[in-house]
């Protein structure tokens, strides 16, 4: 049972007498002796308020409220207490308390305060529920997928986007590297700037100064001050993609940085202190650069504490139909046009593709689908292709189930419908054609 009121008082007479005119207003009651007992079971995400006492041997009202603010400062403690303890009370209620009544209580005004605190209550958990759907939601919309590859990353970068740590991204070209770094920042909560540097793209000679800056004079040409990106960076995120390229020297700043937490601009004696989070990005294996003497292994190792790999399309072909569309439509939205039908058996050709170029590639693809610049000729295969009847039909039949997946966002029940068959059978197809999606096995 789920109670409503979780009821604490170590007199048993009292206990019972605010149990029964509780229970009388069809309130589920869970009564408890002491603090010890009430804490035991208590989850942050409870629906119950506390109603206590706050004179108790052992623990009393005051050590109920702080370890209760521990598990969740939202949930409403109601303290009762005697005439001459209202002094006590009213510190408690400083302490976080959320009301207190005088014993012995009115049954009514109990009823009334009891069932205003859990108003209170239900609402702090609803809002809760809508915040949790709106950041689930709006993670699906950044990092598409439904396949599990994509689910896990998307659970793993919820977990670490908040955190104060630094990210290593890795994974192939095209993967989404960027788009993976930004959405950590937008949900990190993080105020600042996202800045993003190719440590590729920038001249060796140059890429000090574009990261710390320097000031005038430091060199010849530098007439005025300038802000580096790692400063310009501050409170924000700074993204360092393809930083295998950075060059050693540079490693020795930025290892100094990320260990400090300070800047010194070239030219300059002053230490300035810069709050960023990094994320660095690369499609080369640190470690074994490092064994190479390619890169500092110091800065691997500082680098590589919440790492984050980026599966390549051909890991997760179950999305390439739910990618197909999305990138199709922001195509049409940007060209005012309409976008062209799909065909199932489209989709089944674009499955088959090995997508060395992995999401940028299918983006590509979708761009020419929408100019019309892609051969549509779904099975227009070379005159030697030995695929056999039943592998022909297969192809499409996993096509057709993957298209409605998409379609109903990768609700089983719905999908179900929509192809005339059971849930039963649709879950031997997909398992039969390697086909997984989030949340498989729930209703819709």
């Amino acid at each position: 049972m789920t109670p409503d009121i979780i009821l604490i008082d170590d007199d048993a007479n009292v206990l019972d007498a605010c149990r029964e005119v509780l229970e009388l207003e069809e309130l589920r009651v869970a009564a408890h002796g002491s603090v010890k007992s009430a804490l035991a079971g208590l989850r942050a995400d409870t629906s119950a308020v506390i109603v206590s006492d706050v004179r108790m041997p052992d623990h009393d009202g005051f050590d109920l409220v702080a370890a209760v603010r521990k598990i969740d400062r939202e949930i409403p403690i109601i303290l009762m207490s005697g005439h001459g303890d209202i002094p006590m009370a009213l510190r408690a209620m400083r302490d976080g308390a959320w009301d207190f009544l005088e014993k012995p209580a009115d049954p009514l005004h109990l009823i009334e305060t009891v069932r205003r605190a859990r108003e209170h209550r239900h609402l702090v958990i609803e809002n809760r529920q809508l915040r949790l759907s709106s950041e689930t939601d709006a993670w699906e919309t950044r990092l598409i997928g439904h396949s599990a590859p994509m689910v896990a990353l998307r659970e793993k970068l919820k977990r670490i986007a908040g955190a104060a740590t630094d990210v290593l991204v890795i994974g192939e070209t095209g993967t989404g590297k960027e788009v993976t770094a930004r959405a950590i920042h937008d949900f990190s909560g993080r105020k600042g700037r996202f800045v993003a540097v190719n440590c590729g793209a920038i001249p060796e000679t140059m890429l000090e100064t574009e990261l710390l800056g320097h000031e005038a004079g430091a060199f010849t040409g530098a007439r005025e001050r300038r802000i580096g990106k790692i400063e310009h960076a501050s409170g924000g995120t700074l993204f360092l993609d393809e930083i295998e390229s950075m060059p050693l020297v540079a490693q020795v700043r930025l290892l100094r940085v990320l260990q400090e937490r300070v800047i010194e601009r070239l030219g300059s004696n002053v230490e300035l202190p810069v709050d960023i989070k990094v994320v660095a990005a690369t499609k080369a294996d640190l470690h074994q650069l490092a064994r190479q003497g390619k890169f500092r292994e110091d800065l691997v190792f500082r680098l590589d504490i919440a790492r984050v790999e980026i599966p390549p399309l051909a890991a997760r072909k179950s999305d390439v139909g739910l990618l197909f569309r999305h990138f199709l439509g922001l195509a049409a939205k940007r060209q005012g046009r309409t976008a062209p039908k799909v065909e199932a058996a489209w989709l089944a050709e674009l499955e088959s593709r090995p997508w060395p170029g992995n999401v940028r590639e299918l983006r590509n693809v979708a761009e020419r689908f929408m100019l019309g610049l892609e051969d549509h000729a779904m099975f227009d295969r070379p005159a030697g292709n030995s695929d056999s009847l039943e592998a022909r039909m297969d192809r499409h039949e996993r096509a057709v189930i993957l298209d409605s997946l998409a379609h109903h966002d990768g609700r089983i029940g719905a999908t179900a419908d929509t192809l005339g068959i059971s849930r039963k059978t649709l879950y031997l197809k997909m398992r039969k054609f390697g086909i997984s999606v989030a949340g498989e096995g729930e209703g819709d």
